[in-house]
């Protein structure tokens, strides 16, 4: 290849064609027409003598030669934003948007306050939150679009650094005004109540769960839902009772009409990270994004 004749405008269009796979996804990914999509894929398929994407029954699958330019040129657009971004971000005037990734309970405890320090210290900037992934369906690409997570996990992000953000230990919700408080203090009552069970997308079951079997036991699971807020609004209304991270229900407990016990068995301290890019340690929007999130703990 003669580069030449690289057109650098081509690159956008190439990264998203090899991480969307699909044309009309692709130009909506970066703002552009599909037409205007369609006609750099000729250019780049004659750029690179490769059909870059060919059709496979009812979609599009990457050449043997794409897959190979795939996280090259993935890698290359992140170094490529990172310094243009540690050129031009400046708080009072950045309209940058930050795409970040965490469970709800994280979202519910920090996004209010960070809103409101937002809204004084850099009051374009937008934050959007991306859908919750589980391990299976947490791929390369996803990850590529995150400038930060917040999780609990440890070792599923390659490529991003942690930090440790906050420390929490679960409690156990019951209904403002329930009269089986006593029971539910002894091993047995907190098993045989009614529970219900949160499962996060991408999960196979309450963490809960999985703890309490490394304790030789298993509980009265009567629901699942895959938010607290859902299970929050479930136990206020019923004599049913959740597992719960104990500063989410400080937070939101009295509004929603439930309270905190504690549990019978030791539940251990639940330690929550702050994951970035290892590629955006030093980059000032990152770094300032990260500041702000640590000072609400």
């Amino acid at each position: 290849m003669n580069l030449s004749s690289l057109d650098m405008n081509l690159l956008p269009v190439l990264d998203a064609l090899l991480r969307e796979r699909h044309v009309g996804r692709a130009a909506a990914s970066i703002g552009r027409s599909q037409p205007a999509v369609s006609h750099a894929l000729v250019r780049l398929r004659a750029l690179f003598g490769d059909p870059l994407l060919s059709q496979s029954g009812r979609r599009m699958v990457l050449t043997a030669r794409a897959e190979a330019l795939r996280e090259p040129i993935s890698r290359l657009m992140r170094e490529a934003r990172g310094l243009i971004a540690m050129d031009t971000f400046d708080l009072a005037t950045s309209r940058r948007t930050f795409r970040l990734m965490m469970p709800d309970f994280i979202g519910n405890l920090l996004l209010p306050q960070l809103i409101a320090k937002i809204s004084i210290e850099a009051p374009g900037i937008r934050l959007e939150v991306a859908e919750w992934r589980g391990e299976k369906t947490l791929n390369r690409d996803y990850l590529d679009t995150l400038d930060l997570i917040l999780s609990g996990w440890t070792d599923r992000f390659p490529g991003f650094r942690r930090e440790l953000l906050l420390r929490d230990h679960d409690v156990l919700a019951i209904r403002a005004g329930s009269r089986k408080a006593a029971r539910l203090k002894s091993v047995d009552g907190f098993l045989d109540a009614r529970h219900v069970a949160v499962v996060g997308p991408g999960e196979r079951q309450d963490l809960v769960d999985t703890w309490l079997r490394t304790k030789g036991h298993t509980r009265r699971i009567a629901l699942t839902v895959p938010t607290y807020l859902l299970a929050f609004g479930i136990v206020a209304e019923s004599d049913l009772v959740a597992v719960v991270p104990k500063q989410l229900i400080a937070r939101l407990g009295r509004k929603l009409g439930v309270r905190a016990m504690p549990l019978p068995l030791e539940p251990g301290t639940d330690e929550i990270f702050l994951h970035h890019p290892i590629i955006a340690d030093t980059e000032p929007g990152s770094a300032w994004l990260r500041k702000a999130i640590q000072s609400l703990t």
